[in-house]
């Protein structure tokens, strides 16, 4: 397959659906070369994400990836998380014992930029999952980096959808926009997975139990994610599941032939009360602004779900 396997970095604040994707790419080393993983503060802060992240690689038989703690805080303003959909720890729905991997020491923005140094410019992929405080922390602080990235794939954003932690922001982007605007506005090629694709992989009761019926832990732990996971979004939206954001950007990376979208102009709102953190999405080209992200709108949720299936049992 023409470049595979992918060299890439999972940023992530974990999060049962980052545990998803975490899960994905581990069972899929055909396509995917995980350099490491980099935690951020977002969904719980960043003691419980670097934690979380090392439980989820335990989990996957994988303690030898390494695993680095980024940023605690947004760039510009208080942190804001989302226990209310996760949970206390980040990962409710089933206990898992404190991981016995090792914490890397070097901070996680000196990981992205030493990485990208390192590795033959164009070669490395970013897989933003939460904020991108720590993309856009690496990218002010050695901005030689940004033309060495081979692209930005992130899980973040709406436009159709619009917000689901405000009414017009979705919450990754709304946590840290003035992180995001920068990433947006670095000139890197960046592919996105707004709500608009998420909300079209939903983990219905059929979908669910393909994890159940593994009969093994490893599909216990998936299937007592899931199940958490899921309550606070059928609420909230009265769908027949929850959506399954993050495994998106990894599940692209893949197959990309499971979505389509349109390459648009997006920027960032910083300022506004109302709209702050807001994806301005011109989907219909109505101003001359320059294109800067592939703005992803459509999934085939049937391939996604059994390539998901396939990789995580690979795991088991």
């Amino acid at each position: 397959m023409s470049g595979f396997p992918r060299k890439i970095i999972i940023d992530t604040d974990p999060g049962q659906d980052d545990a998803m994707a975490i899960l994905l790419a581990l069972g899929s080393p055909e396509e995917i070369d995980l350099l490491g993983i980099t935690a951020v503060a977002g969904n719980v802060p960043i003691a419980r994400t670097s934690e979380n992240a090392r439980k989820i690689c335990e989990v996957a038989g994988r303690p030898d990836v390494k695993v680095f703690a980024g940023c605690d805080r947004p760039l510009a303003h208080t942190l804001v998380t989302a226990e209310h959909v996760h949970g206390k720890t980040g990962l409710d729905g089933i206990e898992l014992p404190v991981p016995t991997m090792p914490l890397q020491a070097q901070h996680g923005v000196d990981f992205i930029i030493e990485t990208l140094r390192s590795e033959p410019s164009g070669t490395v992929t970013l897989c933003p999952m939460g904020p991108l405080t720590n993309i856009a922390t690496a990218f002010e602080k050695a901005p030689d980096i940004v033309a060495r990235v081979q692209e930005v794939v992130l899980m973040g954003g709406a436009y159709f959808e619009v917000g689901n932690i405000t009414p017009a922001a979705e919450f990754n982007i709304y946590v840290d926009p003035e992180a995001a605007e920068i990433v947006f506005k670095s000139g890197v090629k960046l592919t996105v997975m707004p709500l608009d694709v998420t909300h079209k992989v939903l983990v219905t009761a059929p979908r669910l139990q393909v994890f159940k019926d593994f009969g093994n832990h490893l599909g216990d732990v998936v299937a007592g994610w899931l199940d958490f996971f899921e309550r606070f979004d059928i609420e909230k939206y009265g769908s027949e599941g929850g959506p399954l954001h993050d495994p998106t950007v990894i599940a692209w990376l893949i197959r990309p032939e499971l979505f389509s979208g349109r390459l648009i102009n997006v920027e960032i709102e910083t300022k506004s009360d109302l709209t702050r953190g807001m994806t301005v999405a011109d989907w219909w080209g109505v101003t001359d602004r320059p294109a800067n992200a592939m703005f992803m709108n459509e999934a085939d949720a049937e391939g996604f779900f059994a390539l998901l299936t396939e990789r995580v049992r690979r795991l088991a």
